[in-house]
């Protein structure tokens, strides 16, 4: 791996811009020029593709004057100004102009690139309502016959079906249709997309009213989701005749129905757009969603008469490019306040729904948790409570108990009897040091002769004491042992097999990470969804260090162990968990994003060539932490989640159940990621 591990496209991302330069009606010179600066702006910053709005270089509101041949040979003398101009890019660009073929006026889109035009395509559905008129001038693409034309000395390609790849940018393949087009039921972008655009790109003059912003993004958004696709939507804006009409500009990028960027509205100067695509989360999303080829071939005779067109760009690969592109350090966390409340709701509410309805199946009215005073089982006692109140059972039906050994802290001790009497539950405390001792013992283990020998065994036995208790105390009362262990903890193997957070008879926490249980025990506290305005207790275990509390200390009331100290920080091995997991990403490309999440949020740019300055994590740090997630992840721990108890998944960036997300073998190797991650250059 070389010095352009800094490049965004080394990692199969493409930077797109949109555009809506202020135009001049029926002025193809003045157009030209401000498209051609436009033009320049997106290049200088790495642009791959830029787009431009629907008839942008005569202006969408010429109506009758289309049909002057002064404006329309005026409109091929600007194009000429475009195509020259764009031998100084490494860049594609897409322009709105009239063009007449074979007898017929055409709204086109024409993709210029290298100093040629590439391609032209027709526009297909022609608004002819409201106060719309476009029948009147042009006509639809698919009346169509030409499937080439002779346009500024050069026979290039011409049609509805023109898709447009870039051979040296791969997974970098658009289709570009027309303002109406994605309005109809079926926009010819759907079929594009089947045959393989990942790109869709529009040119559009929609016109500004009452809410409709609003509607474009959805419609904009609901096309990106539905192709697994990119869709660059850009608008007319100042300039254009408002005579019967205004106009606003507006322009968007969705990724998969996610909203990347959007411009200004309403602006009197023109607007420049950039997003950072990632190509290659479109392609897995694709064959993970293996209905996306069911669709191809059902409609296999739409997909087969596309045409592509090949042209390379030369981007340069070696210079750094940094992300244009947010990257959430806590991807499984909304950084938006309002989301994550919603988030937190709707996780709580999937746990709860769960629980009970393997209690209310079961015919099980009790259940039976270890509470430790930390943060996972703190939450899972707050989902037995919110269990208990939905299915109108008292909270003394969740038998809980906390039990000290040899390490436990008095911190950690106070707050579990805090916490059971908070949530109002039956509480109990067994010290489990004398079964442990006799353990200790019959195993012959030097620590029951009053040697100081804390080994893997020593802490074990007190995991499966505290286990064994918790089932034998479920048999007893007829119950169920409700489990604590989180999805970080079993993607880094971070549990005892067969004991402590691995096994219970049902496990709410099964599918959520570390990163979102701190935030839902903080959204509990907040909202007082547990029926008591008692935030503290909840405040006070979300700033205790994550421990096993397994080896005794010698500083006090701090743990000798830290659980962070030995797997890595939390924060980023849930990054890392979030793009292996959910995206398959290559070590290098986790490695890159988490680069661009964790830089200083306030610093924003790249201070000099090669590396960013004032990170909290920097990318050694990151290296080092991602080659223990890997090595964990992939070797050593997936035979612990091969027999995982039940427990419901909650969200999109998946589970690791063996019935579910991730089926695995057990004994699998970690070789070519941990290769992979060794690679990756650590810049001084």
């Amino acid at each position: 791996m070389s010095s352009n591990f800094l490049n965004l496209y080394t990692h199969d991302f493409a930077r797109v811009a949109i555009a809506a330069p202020v135009c001049r009606i029926a002025d193809p010179v003045y157009n030209a020029q401000q498209t051609i600066l436009l033009a320049e702006q997106a290049a200088e910053q790495g642009a791959a593709l830029v787009a431009f709005p629907e008839l942008g270089l005569a202006a969408y509101t010429c109506d009758d004057l289309f049909h002057q041949r002064a404006l329309l040979d005026a409109c091929l003398d600007a194009l000429a100004e475009i195509v020259n101009a764009s031998l100084q890019w490494k860049m594609a660009v897409v322009v709105g102009v009239p063009l007449r073929v074979e007898h017929q006026l055409y709204n086109c889109a024409v993709v210029v690139a290298n100093g040629q035009i590439q391609g032209v395509v027709p526009k297909t559905y022609l608004p002819n309502y409201g106060e719309f008129y476009e029948a009147r001038q042009f006509s639809s693409g698919d009346y169509a016959v030409a499937v080439e034309l002779d346009l500024l000395g050069e026979r290039v390609q011409f049609g509805t079906g023109l898709l447009f790849e870039v051979a040296d940018v791969p997974l970098l393949k658009f289709h570009v249709e027309i303002c109406e087009d994605v309005w109809v039921p079926v926009p010819p972008s759907s079929f594009a997309a089947l045959a393989g655009a990942t790109v869709l790109v529009n040119l559009s003059a929609s016109n500004a009213v009452i809410g409709k912003s609003g509607y474009r993004n959805q419609l904009v958004g609901n096309q990106s989701a539905r192709c697994i696709a990119a869709y660059l939507y850009t608008s007319a804006g100042g300039g254009e005749s408002t005579t019967d009409m205004a106009w606003d500009g507006q322009g968007v990028i969705f990724e998969n129905g996610e909203l990347l960027a959007e411009s200004k509205r309403f602006t009197d100067a023109p607007v420049l757009t950039f997003a950072d695509i990632d190509l290659e989360r479109l392609s897995r999303e694709r064959m993970r969603m293996n209905t996306f080829a069911q669709s191809v071939q059902r409609h296999a005779a739409e997909v087969n008469k596309f045409r592509t067109v090949f042209f390379e760009l030369e981007l340069s690969r070696e210079a750094p490019l940094a992300l244009r592109r947010c990257v959430e350090r806590f991807p499984y966390v909304p950084a938006d306040a309002r989301r994550r409340d919603e988030r937190c709701d709707e996780v709580y509410n999937i746990q709860v729904q769960a629980l009970a309805q393997r209690l209310s199946s079961s015919g099980i009215k009790k259940v039976v948790i270890g509470v430790s005073g930390g943060l996972d089982s703190t939450h899972a006692l707050l989902v037995c409570a919110r269990v208990m109140d939905k299915l109108g059972l008292p909270r003394t039906n969740i038998l809980a108990y906390t039990m000290p050994g040899f390490a436990t802290s008095d911190r950690t001790l106070k707050q579990a009897h805090a916490l059971m009497q908070l949530v109002g539950c039956s509480a109990q405390e067994i010290d489990i040091r004398p079964s442990c001792i006799q353990m200790l013992k019959d195993l012959g283990h030097p620590y029951s002769e009053g040697q100081a020998q804390y080994d893997i065994t020593f802490e074990n036995v007190q995991a499966g004491e505290r286990t064994n208790h918790l089932f034998r105390l479920a048999n007893h009362h007829g119950g169920i042992v409700v489990g604590t262990g989180d999805l970080s903890e079993l993607a880094l193997g971070w549990c005892t097999y067969g004991v402590g957070d691995h096994m219970s008879h049902y496990n709410v926490n099964a599918s959520v990470p570390k990163t979102l249980i701190s935030h839902l025990v903080r959204w509990v506290a907040e909202s007082g969804v547990i029926g008591r305005n008692d935030a503290q207790v909840l405040l006070d275990i979300l700033g205790t260090e994550i421990s096993p509390e397994l080896v005794p200390g010698t500083a006090g009331d701090q743990p000798e162990q830290r659980t962070e100290s030995t797997i890595g920080p939390y924060e980023l091995q849930d990054f890392n968990l979030y793009y292996v997991l959910r995206f398959g990403f290559a070590p290098s490309k986790v490695a890159f994003l988490a680069l661009n999440a964790w830089r200083d949020k306030e610093l924003g740019r790249w201070p000099d060539g090669d590396h960013v300055a004032r990170n909290q994590y920097d990318l050694a740090a990151i290296k080092h932490n991602l080659g223990i997630f890997l090595d964990r992840f992939f070797r050593t721990s997936q035979f612990k989640r091969s027999c995982v108890p039940n427990g419901p998944k909650v969200g999109s960036g998946g589970s690791l159940s063996p019935r579910g997300d991730w089926r695995a073998p057990s004994d699998g190797q970690s070789v070519v990621w941990m290769e992979e991650c060794r690679a990756i250059p650590v810049h001084d």
